[in-house]
């Protein structure tokens, strides 16, 4: 407790998480990284001020997934205070808290459930004894309700006027107890989100929303394959010259412009003449790639002496469609600079850009902003340290932000990968399983949050054992399938990857849940109930059963339709999705202006348990863009590689699911919360709703499917050009107006 106007209490923890059994169920990448934040969870700070209000600076990203909001529930939960109270903000880039600011992996609350609870229940204690001073009264008499100390005479304080002297004038370990999960009032019950009426009235800040003195839009012209770089460029002074352009300059990943509005910056940056170097994947294709994938692919072994399912399945390319586009604003001086962006990983960020710009890292303060979606996206610094490159190259403020075209051809995809699989049976019973899974390699330059480990991730050994180590404590195997195995092989580094909510699990999965499928059939067995019998946990069957009993497993379809189900677990949490989907010809061919229409997914129901759900309306939330994800991945979206680069280049030629394929019918269940730990649930939706509806598919088609996106080989649209690299702006879109 320090000694100000403010109460400032923190938790530190003494023990790790109690280890479970066997394989990710021993140790995951969640418990790693809850383990690798544990030894700074004391440097998070809650607050209580004057006013009786309570802060909280949370040392993560929110982007969408609505954490401010559960962060807000432990804190009124522990503190006894109303949730309108409690006021969530971002923590600046902290390097002192070396693992514990990265957000991924579905890691936010595990991690911080209990150094956020421990720390509000601190300043619960440090105010009830201050009340027992002030209103002297003995402290086992006090009550802390709705932000007001009670005395048993019924004479009552607010914690604002107390807040100061329960601060200390020193720093000093305090004992608590936590509350009986019995005695919840708000952790464990639906809340809508803090920042749902600032989203949807459009007061909500942004990136590209904040006033920063002088900054002013800046855009980049990039090369027409992949990471290319500038040969020449044969008319800077004339584009200098151009109508708002204050600045135009070569710069590391392209030639910068920087003007009076965005719209001139699009328009100087498609007047600019520029000869590319090659990039790093020049003529590569999608068979190209394939073809390396197919040959860098481990052998599944000797065959079996019994009957085997086997297949091969391809994933292509994939972006992530972020709602916002990667942007950042960079204020660079010589001595300082300031970044304001949405990110995962500020402490990679802020040591990164010093190093670019050659300030030390305490020079530089990266302010992290809330982002409009990711999933994945904003673990790099892309924008970040872009914005930076160029405001010092200009001496002047920016507001970087990328253009559609620019995140879809130049920016992050999750990797084209390839998954062989191969069971066998006999009697009845599954006998083995083997996967082997080949991607182009994923880039973890992100490592663990901080320096040491995005240095190792970049590093040629290093980045294979951070891809084998993510892959193997990410991978579980729900279901009794004899004596099984996963390997990874990865293959080519010259394309931006990232992960796109999930690094593995939603390929994998996939793959697994369509052969598990197979065997099904092979052996004349219910789908069904093939899996409740395979599944080795009874919170596993618990959950698919409530999934196929809400869902209506089994009822009659007609023909060209069919139902699909599928189960995924990942960190301590466990999801079963049933589908509906409609292949009938009149549904797969209705007219879809500019897209594909294709089968449509018309009923969706999720079973979900994560343990103790904190805000189960927010779990809702987070599976029903899940199962938008999957629908997604096996129906519609993808990227389409030629000669070096993707052909697609804005929303209206990449079809992430669309109204026209969004079902009719879903539905969130809830389990009963099955103990007092909580679990992941930010990647938890992805899998399950790929693979069910997958399975639909191949049930309702009479064919597997082994291709992912199944339309991936009609191309819908004209692909706009590269260079310029960016279309022109629309001039009127009524023409689409029904």
């Amino acid at each position: 407790m320090l000694a100000a106007p403010t109460l400032v209490t923190a938790a530190e923890l003494g023990a790790a998480p109690a280890a479970e059994a066997d394989i990710t169920e021993l140790v995951d990448l969640n418990d790693v990284m809850t383990t690798a934040a544990l030894p700074t969870s004391n440097l998070i700070t809650v607050e209580v001020h004057a006013d009786g209000t309570v802060s909280f600076a949370l040392p993560r990203a929110e982007v969408g997934q609505g954490i401010t909001t559960s962060t807000a529930m432990l804190i009124a939960e522990e503190l006894d205070v109303p949730l309108e109270r409690v006021r969530v903000t971002l923590a600046d880039a902290r390097p002192e808290l070396v693992f514990n600011q990265l957000t991924g992996a579905s890691n936010t609350t595990i991690s911080t459930y209990l150094p956020i609870r421990v720390a509000a229940a601190v300043a619960r204690e440090r105010l009830l004894r201050a009340a027992a001073a002030e209103l002297r009264a003995p402290l086992a008499g006090l009550t802390l309700r709705a932000g007001t100390v009670t005395d048993g005479a019924g004479t009552g304080i607010g914690i604002g006027a107390l807040a100061a002297k329960a601060a200390s004038l020193t720093v000093r370990r305090a004992w608590v107890d936590l509350k009986d999960r019995a005695d919840f009032t708000v952790i464990g019950r639906p809340h809508n989100r803090i920042d749902a009426l600032a989203a949807v009235t459009g007061r909500k800040k942004f990136a590209m929303d904040l006033k920063v003195p002088g900054a002013q839009p800046a855009m980049v012209c990039r090369a027409p394959t992949i990471n290319g770089t500038v040969a020449s460029v044969a008319n800077l002074a004339q584009v200098r010259a151009m109508t708002g352009v204050t600045d135009v300059g070569v710069i590391s990943t392209g030639v910068a412009v920087r003007a009076r509005t965005f719209g001139q910056c699009i328009e100087a940056v498609r007047a600019l003449r520029v000869v590319w170097k090659p990039g790093s994947v020049d003529g590569a294709s999608d068979e190209s790639v394939l073809q390396e994938l197919k040959e860098a692919e481990l052998p599944l072994g000797l065959p079996a002496l019994t009957p085997t399912v086997e297949a091969r399945f391809t994933f292509h390319f994939r972006g992530n469609s972020a709602l916002e586009p990667n942007c950042a604003i960079a204020d660079v001086r010589p001595d300082r600079a300031e970044i304001w962006s949405g990110l995962k990983a500020p402490i990679v960020a802020k040591q990164a850009i010093a190093a670019r710009l050659g300030l030390a890292p305490s020079a530089v303060t990266v302010h992290v902003t809330e982002g409009g979606g990711s999933f994945g996206r904003k673990l790099f610094l892309d924008a970040a340290l872009e914005a930076a490159e160029i405001s010092q190259a200009f001496g002047k403020p920016v507001k970087l932000m990328w253009h559609r075209a620019d995140d879809a051809r130049q920016g992050r995809t999750h990797p084209m990968a390839t998954s062989r699989v191969r069971a066998a049976y006999a009697g009845g019973a599954v006998l083995s399983y083997q996967q082997r899974h080949t991607s182009v390699a994923t880039d973890f330059g992100h490592g663990l949050g901080e320096v040491f480990t995005a240095l190792a991730a970049k590093l040629p050994v290093g980045d294979a054992a951070f891809s084998q180590t993510f892959f193997h404590l990410t991978q579980s195997m729900p279901y009794d399938v004899g004596v099984h195995s996963r390997l990874l092989s990865e293959r080519g580094k010259g394309f931006n990857t990232g992960s796109m909510r999930g690094v593995y699990s939603p390929d994998v999965v996939c793959a697994r849940e369509l052969i598990i499928d197979e065997l099904a059939a092979k052996l004349r067995q219910d789908p069904f109930a093939f899996r409740r019998g395979l599944l080795r946990d009874k919170r596993f069957r618990a959950v698919l059963a409530k999934a196929a009993e809400a869902g209506g497993w089994g009822r009659p379809m007609p023909a060209g339709t069919a139902q699909g189900i599928a189960f995924h677990s990942e960190y301590r949490s466990a999801s079963a999705v049933l589908v509906e989907i409609d292949c009938r010809p009149e549904t797969v061919n209705r007219p879809v202006r500019d897209g594909v229409s294709g089968p449509r997914v018309t009923k969706a129901v999720v079973a979900v348990d994560v343990g103790l759900a904190v805000n189960p309306r927010g779990l809702e939330a987070q599976m029903m863009g899940g199962v938008m994800d999957g629908i997604a991945q096996v129906l519609t979206s993808s990227l389409h590689l030629r000669e070096g680069h993707f052909l697609e280049a804005s929303w209206d030629n990449y079809f992430y699911t669309r109204q026209w394929n969004t079902p009719l019918e879903l539905k969130v269940l809830v389990m009963p919360s099955t103990g007092g730990e909580v679990g992941g649930a930010g990647e938890l939706g992805v899998a399950a709703s790929m693979a069910a509806v997958a399975c639909a598919y191949g049930r309702a088609t009479g064919t597997m499917p082994t291709r992912f996106p199944i339309n991936h080989g009609t191309l819908s649209f004209t692909p706009k050009p590269t260079v310029p690299p960016v279309p022109a702006s629309p001039t009127d879109g009524l023409d689409h107006v029904r």
